[in-house]
This record gives C-alpha cells, structure tokens and sequence, in this order.
C-alpha cells in the first residue's frame, strides 16, 4: 500500500476491519440467497491463470443453480466482459489500490454487496489483501473461503484480523508454487472432486499464425531487459528472417517503442505499442508465430491461445508465474540465470542504477535469447 492521505486511509481502515461485524449481526436477520461471489482484484496475468475456474464453478453440480458474481480489476475489465460474460450475473469492476483512500467508495461497494445477500464468498488469491480480505468481510455472507495466505502483500497485523471474516481458510500444499495450480487446488477443495483442466485456455486461438510479436516492457523499467538488447535481438531477426515483426504493449512502452523504432529500418517493424485494445492484442498475440516478452501477461495469454513464446525471466516470484510446470502443454520457454536470491518478492538486495534492470534482468545475454528465438522458428 502506498498511502498519501493518511486521514482517509485511517477511514477506509474503520470500514474495514469494523463494519464487518455490524453486518454480520444484520445478517442474522436474512436467509441467504442462492448467490456466490468471487472477488479476484489482482493483474491481468493473474485473472488470465484463474479465469477459466468461473465456468468451471458455474457448470458444477453444487454451483449449477447459483447466480455467480464477480468483483474484478478495471485492468482487464475488456476481458472479462468479451469472454466470461456468460457465466457472470453482475460485475464490479475496481482499482483495489485506489480504495485505501476512498472510504465512502468502499463503503458504498460494501453495502451493495452486503445488500445481495451472498450465500458464499470466495477469496481464491493466495496472495490476500486488506481491501480484497476487507470486502469480503463486508458481503456478510454465510460462507467466506479464501486462504490461509502469506504476508506478502497484507501486513501480519490486519492479517490476523481479517482472518476472521473467514468461515475456511485453506491451506496451501508447499508443492503449489504455480498460481495456476493454485487456483487449481482451491476449486478442487471447494467442489471436493478432481478437475480435469490442464491449462488456462482463451478462446479458440488460430490456426493460422505469422510473425514475431514483440512486447519490450514489463510495466516496472526495472524488470525489463534492457531497450539496447531488445534492438540487437530485432536487427537480427530482421537480418535473418522476412517474418513480419510488430511491437506491442501499454502505455508505460510507448517511451521504449520509440527509442526502438529510431534506430530500425523504416517498413520492417509496426509500432502498436498502446495503439490497440485489450481484447485486440489478445488477437495480435493469438495470430504470432512467436511472442518474445518480459514476464508479462503476454506471456500467458501466448499459452492460453497456444502461441510460441520466450520470455526473458527474473527471479522476484520465480516459479509463481514462470516458469510454468512441465506438464503444462505449449508453455513459454523461459530464459534465466539462476542466481541465490531469487524469491526476493522484488524486494532486489544490490544497488542498481534507476534506469538500469535488476541484475537478474541484466545476466541473460542477447546471445542466448537469440539462439531461442532461432530454434523457435
């Protein structure tokens, strides 16, 4: 949590860890409905892992005939609403951050779910918040299951107290390092049967792909290989290939689109660095032949519409989000060098320059990215 207005954190905080039990005396009072809520506010790479699990919650024997809502993240809001609409009644879409320091919004957000008198919440993120643990306690309802949790990204102290709002906790096997075999877990504690889904999966992806897709930032500067080797890396694709190469990304790339595009043949590379919609780079990602990124959500999207990817990976949650495990069908081909302190949480024990990667980023060489990015096509 970032906080710059104290007062109305302190607020946010009352709401928080007070109201909840205000509500749930109210729900003495109520029978509950046949309505389940997941509140699921992390990264799109994040929703992309889970996303799958809402349909395999709606179409269960135990869940068949239960309204299923969802509260979400604005970040991949597009999504959600293109591919899970279907299986969702209402959304609430919210920038979790924001919400430390606006009480009245959380209030409000508060009360209307308390007001849909949900018979189950689920809290499937194993890394908890104190807003999303927060929310949760505010619906008030019958049944909350979530995690037992870290401490990664709560403080031990709201921790213990928000652990309360929770009817289950869940614990977590060490072996289950992969968020994607997480959630995994969690819907097969929570159905009590084995689930047959091998890996996430977005549309029907094509048949049909050409190109290099290429997304050179990581959102954090400091967790992307450096713009130097993304633009030997091209040079050499463009000297060795006549494939089609397109640079795409998010508003924090346009800087580094730009400074790539200067120094590259004019009619080689398309820049659509923030020049396409959430769902459309979906598509781009969907018709590549390869995609080349940081650790990204491009990363699992490639995987969820089986196109080949490298990507360049540091260690702060190595083996959380990459490298997939091996049983996992079409999975990126992760480049790294290995180092003692990875699992640092990106909390990085060197000093690097402000405009330079975390040495994790900066120790894989442009020499090995490219024999990948050769043998993949």
């Amino acid at each position: 949590m970032d906080i710059k207005n104290r007062n109305l954190f302190r607020l946010t905080r009352f709401i928080l860890l007070r109201m909840p039990a205000l509500f749930k005396f109210l729900a003495k009072f109520r029978t509950a409905k046949k309505r389940l809520l997941i509140i699921k506010t992390d990264a799109i790479g994040d929703y992309i892992l889970f996303r799958n699990f809402i349909e395999v919650v709606k179409t269960s024997e135990r869940f068949k005939n239960h309204r299923v809502d969802l509260v979400g993240n604005t970040l991949w809001q597009e999504i959600a609403l293109k591919y899970d609409s279907g299986f969702i009644g209402d959304f609430y879409f919210i920038s979790a951050d924001k919400l430390y320091e606006a009480p009245w919004q959380t209030l409000k957000l508060g009360w209307r779910l308390f007001r849909n008198n949900y018979q189950m919440v689920l809290q499937p993120a194993y890394a908890r918040t104190f807003i999303s643990d927060g929310i949760a306690g505010l619906t008030a309802a019958k049944e909350i299951v979530g995690f037992k949790s870290d401490t990664e990204r709560i403080s031990s102290k709201y921790k213990i107290k928000t652990d309360r709002f929770y009817t289950c906790l869940l614990e977590l096997p060490p072996a289950k390092l992969f968020e994607f075999d997480r959630a995994k877990f969690f819907f097969e504690e929570l159905l009590g049967q084995k689930l047959a889904i091998e890996k996430p999966k977005l549309g029907a992806g094509k048949t049909t792909k050409n190109g290099v897709l290429i997304f050179p930032g990581a959102g954090v500067l400091k967790r992307s290989w450096e713009p130097v080797k993304f633009l030997e890396l091209i040079k050499l694709i463009i000297e060795n290939t006549p494939k089609e190469i397109i640079l795409a990304g998010g508003p924090d790339e346009i800087g580094i689109g730009e400074l790539l595009m200067k120094d590259l043949p004019a009619g080689r590379v398309r820049n659509s660095i923030d020049r396409t919609s959430l769902v459309k780079l979906i598509d781009l990602v969907a018709g590549a032949e390869l995609l080349i990124s940081n650790e990204t959500s491009a990363m699992h999207i490639a995987s969820a519409v089986n196109t080949k990817a490298v990507c360049i990976l540091g260690g702060g949650h190595f083996g959380r989000f990459a490298p997939y495990p091996n049983n996992i069908p079409n999975a990126p081909v992760c480049l790294f060098e290995k180092m003692d302190c990875f699992n640092c949480n990106w909390q990085c024990i060197y000093k690097t320059a402000q405009n330079e990667p975390f040495p994790c980023i900066a120790a894989i060489s442009l020499d090995k990215v490219w024999a990948e990015v050769q043998a993949a096509l």
